[in-house]
């Protein structure tokens, strides 16, 4: 039975972070093979399904705008991105993928896949199963948390949200 005690959700709360934290590291660490960033890659994936403003990067970066400046020109400098003016508000601009860019999106996302398959097949079927469920309860949880922190404290979740608003 999953925890339900407050401290015993802290204590997984703690440890979720903490397994997070460590995934991450483990993950950069494929960038040492690489001349494209983690940041980089998240910039070029964040732009697959089409341009961005320059303040929905950071958002979608979870960064300040002046970071996601630099990532965009340092990316605009290799070719991987290109900026025009928005035509629908002359004062913002647009992000464009490039076709150089997209080819190395593809290119690292498979690499890096790649990689962790590897790792993955060096499991046991259990394992693996597990994994795969619990990417499932992850991606869950992702929606639920995303979720909340759009709403933010003192907001009501959708279904209640939507009936006590008419």
């Amino acid at each position: 039975m999953p925890p339900s005690d407050p401290d015993d959700l802290l204590r997984l709360a703690d440890q979720f972070r903490a397994v997070l934290r460590d995934a991450v590291f483990l993950m950069r660490s494929l960038d040492l093979d690489s001349g494209v960033s983690s940041s980089h890659l998240s910039l070029l994936n964040a732009l697959a399904a089409g341009p961005l403003r320059v303040n929905a990067v950071a958002r979608r970066l979870g960064v300040k705008v002046p970071s996601a400046t630099e990532q965009i020109i340092r990316l605009e400098k290799a070719g991987l991105v290109q900026r025009s003016p928005d035509p629908s508000d002359a004062r913002a601009v647009l992000v464009h993928l490039t076709s150089a860019g997209d080819e190395v999106r593809e290119r690292e996302n498979r690499r890096r896949s790649e990689a962790v398959a590897a790792e993955l097949g060096r499991l046991p079927a259990a394992d693996r199963d597990a994994i795969a469920a619990g990417l499932r309860a992850l991606e869950r949880f992702d929606v639920s948390l995303g979720q909340s922190l759009r709403e933010g404290p003192g907001r009501e979740r959708t279904a209640e949200a939507g009936r006590t608003a008419r």
